[in-house]
């Protein structure tokens, strides 16, 4: 588990929390800054490799940082550590840094790269020369994937894979098709489910859903235009999305299949049945908690688990209620 403020705990599975796991890198904490995502490797067992996200203070200000390390074998440090990738540029902001971890399964990891929210940077969502508003795919080292969309292009950074992304703040791997999908923050309006695929622009600053906070409206003022893909779902007004996880687990039966997504703004855990890449029915679950949710993951137990986003925040195991 991260904290923002740069702390790593180990929880166990009776709740007792590990004391901050040492090794980790200097974060440059404020606004949305702090520590981010961590993820296991799938080979855990084998190598103790895990990955985590970060904001990185830099020359010309901060960016959305990557890096890994090796879990020391008593669990209370991180081993040769070393930051495979930092976006590009590093501006002066303390908003909008994304970021989700992904493994692909395949030898390969997603990241999720916010770009940086002040009008003066959005535009570089649309700019292939800039990493801000992105989804990028790299090799487990930090390496670039040869097969990426941009890979040779001039003025194109390789590790890009998709591009006109806002503030992605949860993104999975769908396990009934091995497709990536990525759910970012709209402005006022227009939350968006995406399948991020090579090469495609997902659209903002130029177009939207929603408006700005000020009630102007975002870029082309239109919420499609030719050559952008369109969400497969948005939420108008907001839930304020942060971390997803696709249910396989057995405890709920009824829910294997369904997309659990937090919700910040809207202090629920949202539950999105499907059709392939269709969302037919939501259902905002845990509502009378009053909690913001910052991310859920189902365990090996089958239960689901969320993280809430306050001050003393909480790890909280949702399981089906005995008869």
């Amino acid at each position: 588990v991260t904290e923002r403020g740069g702390r790593m705990r180990l929880v166990t599975p009776d709740g007792k929390k590990s004391v901050a796991i040492k090794g980790v890198p200097g974060v440059d904490v404020g606004g949305q800054g702090g520590l981010l995502d961590v993820a296991v490797h799938p080979d855990f067992a084998q190598n103790r490799l895990i990955y985590w996200s970060f904001s990185e203070a830099g020359k010309g200000g901060n960016s959305t940082a990557v890096a890994r390390g090796k879990l020391s074998e008593d669990g209370k440090a991180l081993e040769d550590v070393k930051v495979i990738f930092s976006q590009q540029p590093k501006v002066r902001s303390n908003m909008h840094f994304g970021s989700r971890i992904v493994f692909d399964g395949k030898g390969h990891i997603f990241v999720t790269l916010g770009e940086r929210s002040a009008e003066k940077f959005r535009g570089q969502a649309q700019e292939l020369n800039s990493h801000l508003g992105k989804v990028i795919r790299l090799m487990e080292d930090g390496l670039v994937p040869k097969d990426n969309p941009f890979v040779g292009k001039e003025g194109a950074l390789p590790e890009i894979w998709s591009y006109g992304h806002r503030n992605p703040q949860a993104a999975a791997i769908n396990p009934a098709t091995g497709a990536l999908w990525e759910i970012e923050h709209g402005p006022r309006g227009g939350d968006e489910i995406n399948l991020p695929e090579p090469g495609k622009n997902y659209g903002w600053p130029v177009v939207s859903y929603g408006v700005n906070y000020d009630g102007t409206p975002v870029g082309t003022g239109k919420s499609e235009a030719p050559g952008m893909e369109n969400p497969i779902y948005q939420w108008t007004p907001v839930i304020a999305p942060s971390g997803m996880a696709f249910y396989t687990g057995d405890s709920f039966p009824q829910w294997k299949g369904n997309l659990f997504v937090g919700g910040l703004g809207a202090e629920a855990l949202v539950r999105l049945e499907l059709d392939g890449a269709k969302v037919t029915h939501e259902e905002r679950l845990l509502k009378e908690l009053g909690m913001r949710i910052r991310d859920v993951a189902q365990g090996p137990d089958g239960a689901l688990y969320i993280v809430t986003d306050a001050s003393d925040g909480q790890i909280l195991r949702i399981s089906p209620v005995k008869p």
